[in-house]
């Protein structure tokens, strides 16, 4: 089922990315759900199970560490609900299936501090609804299952009458028809074993042929770290003091350890007393670990009281460590993450304390794109950056390496896009560090955040100011729209330039000097003291400089940055403080 669900959903990932309400060219939610399926599929073919019980606990796992965006969070949490209630099954039924539905719309509901009706939380809400109504009245569950994708279809095509927008622009919900397609996968998954051949009369119009399959983009971002990364460089091999990467599975239901008691808190400092980057995740019967050791036969012989070891992997980091320096080549400030994780968090004997990391009060990371963004967020106290946007959304797990990687007593996360922030926030629940997500929605509100930052103060004054210097900024973006359209009674035609204040289209006119005109007559109605303006590509030195010398004769009092941003997409990105 899972196998097949995955497949439509990534064949079918662009036509979901087109019904993203902004006719913006980052539209990513079709690319963020498809990642998130394809991270679970991944974990679920490493651990295959007759075992639905099982099946679904690897799925869920891995849709858990490599969800992205909100849409891909609310996936992993819809089945994370799913694969708690089917745990212990060896098979399941009609009632069961539906009852697990039910219990991942419920964890899916808890996860969103806001849920929003008409999106793919009221998808799969009426869809497990309806399951468990139908389950009462069929044995079937490939016909239970065909329901469920019927309903489903069904309150697809009414989340325009519950979100108004959608409707304004003629689209059903990007996540909810994610969601239909997967159900299409399960619904022919089921047919194809029970020998029903299942006709598809509700995703898509038969004349329509499903678009060309998606490839899958490289999941792991970019990330960018200030100095003193480079210290690896200069480091000697024999420096790293917990030399051995472990990761592996306690599993507490097998060779009879069901009864021994998990103290977590009493494990992890033991794991302490000789490893560091330690990270214990706990689902049910299953406990994930990952520590760098200097002793990894202690610590499986630690572990092992409390169940069977599963998936055993140790990296010698040390000679890991000799591979990139055999590479002189190596630019270490961009060097793939799995290399700049050796020494970060770490002890290092034998160093002058110049050279290696030391544990600071703090620690920020950011997520941008743009080179220029990114320099301006490192040149400001940002520790490490997180190269993502709208687009290649940074996973659960890219989060959750991060943290871990970072040497800090308390970290804080600018997610600076709306679309990030649950990724972010499920990594700090996951970690066992002490994490503050600042919910910043824009690269402006992550500057603002930024430069509000007082490394004298505590995490709590920190946490509070940075929100609230977010929350005094206006953020506005230009872009090229790419498709015709109208919102709020904006017409726009495809290759238009849109400008966009907060969430808001104000603006479409095919001059770029003109839509950037008319975003800042906007976004100025309540005044302003400063004006900032991020350039990015498509920002010529002319049209700029244009740009400058009206800003200057309309508003002479008003203060005005303008510093290269690089961010792709979007021309200009602009903040009102």
């Amino acid at each position: 089922m899972a196998l097949l669900g995955a497949d439509y959903l990534q064949r079918n990932a662009e036509h979901v990315n087109a019904l993203n309400v902004f006719p913006v060219p980052d539209g990513d939610t079709g690319t963020n759900m498809n990642l998130t399926m394809t991270s679970g599929v991944r974990e679920l073919r490493s651990k295959p199970s007759a075992s639905i019980g099982k099946a679904t606990e690897a799925l869920s796992k891995g849709l858990l560490m490599g969800a992205r965006g909100n849409s891909g969070v609310i996936l992993s949490q819809l089945f994370r609900g799913f694969s708690r209630s089917l745990a212990g099954l060896e098979e399941a039924g009609t009632a069961q299936l539906a009852a697990a539905l039910q219990h991942g719309v419920d964890m899916a509901y808890k996860a969103v501090v806001k849920p929003v009706e008409g999106t793919i939380l009221t998808v799969a809400k009426e869809a497990a609804k309806h399951a468990v109504q139908y389950a009462r009245r069929t044995s079937d569950v490939s016909e239970l299952m065909r329901e469920v994708h019927k309903k489903a279809y069904e309150a697809l095509q009414r989340t325009p009458d519950l979100l108004p927008v959608l409707k304004q622009v003629g689209v059903v919900d990007s996540g909810g028809q994610g969601l239909v397609f997967i159900y299409e996968g399960f619904v022919r998954s089921l047919s194809e074993t029970d020998g029903n051949g299942y006709q598809d009369h509700y995703s898509m119009p038969s004349e329509a042929a499903p678009p060309e399959e998606v490839a899958v983009p490289a999941a792991k971002p970019v990330i960018r770290k200030q100095e003193p990364l480079s210290a690896q460089a200069r480091l000697t091999t024999e420096a790293i003091e917990f030399l051995y990467d472990m990761e592996f599975f306690i599993n507490r239901t097998l060779s009879g350890h069901t009864g021994a008691f998990f103290d977590e808190s009493a494990y992890k400092r033991a794991l302490g007393k000789d490893g560091d980057s330690i990270l214990v995740i706990t689902e049910e019967d299953i406990i994930k670990v990952h520590v760098h050791s200097r002793k990894p036969g202690d610590v499986l012989n630690l572990s092992l009281p409390y169940g069977e070891l599963t998936d055993i992997h140790i990296l010698n980091m040390r000679e890991q460590h000799r591979d990139l320096l055999e590479n002189e080549h190596v630019d270490v400030s961009t060097a793939d993450f799995a290399a700049a994780e050796l020494l970060a968090g770490q002890a290092v004997q034998g160093v002058p304390p110049g050279q290696v990391f030391e544990w600071a009060p703090f620690g920020i990371i950011a997520v941008a794109i743009g080179e220029g963004i990114e320099d301006i967020f490192l040149e400001n106290d940002v520790d490490t950056v997180l190269s993502g946007g709208q687009t290649m959304n940074p996973s659960t797990e890219d989060f959750v390496k991060a943290i871990e990687a970072l040497s800090a007593e308390h970290i804080f996360i600018l997610p600076n896009n709306g679309n990030i922030i649950l990724a972010a926030e499920q990594a700090a629940e996951l970690s066992e560090r002490n994490v503050t997500v600042i919910p910043t929605r824009t690269i402006p509100q992550g500057l603002a955040a930024v430069l509000a930052f007082k490394e004298e103060e505590t995490a709590d004054r920190n946490a509070a100011w940075m929100k609230n210097a977010a929350e005094q900024v206006l953020s506005g973006q230009v872009t090229k729209a790419v498709r015709d359209t109208s919102i709020e009674g904006v017409d726009i035609r495809e290759g238009d330039y849109i400008g966009i204040k907060e969430k808001t289209i104000v603006v479409s006119n095919a001059s770029l000097q003109e839509a950037c005109q008319s975003l800042i007559v906007s976004m100025l109605e309540s005044g302003g003291d400063l004006l900032t303006i991020l350039t990015g590509e498509g920002a010529e030195a002319a049209g700029t400089a244009t740009l400058c010398e009206w800003i200057a004769e309309q508003y002479p009092e008003l203060e005005l940055e303008v510093q290269n941003g690089g961010q792709p997409l979007y021309p200009y990105v602009f903040a009102v403080e």
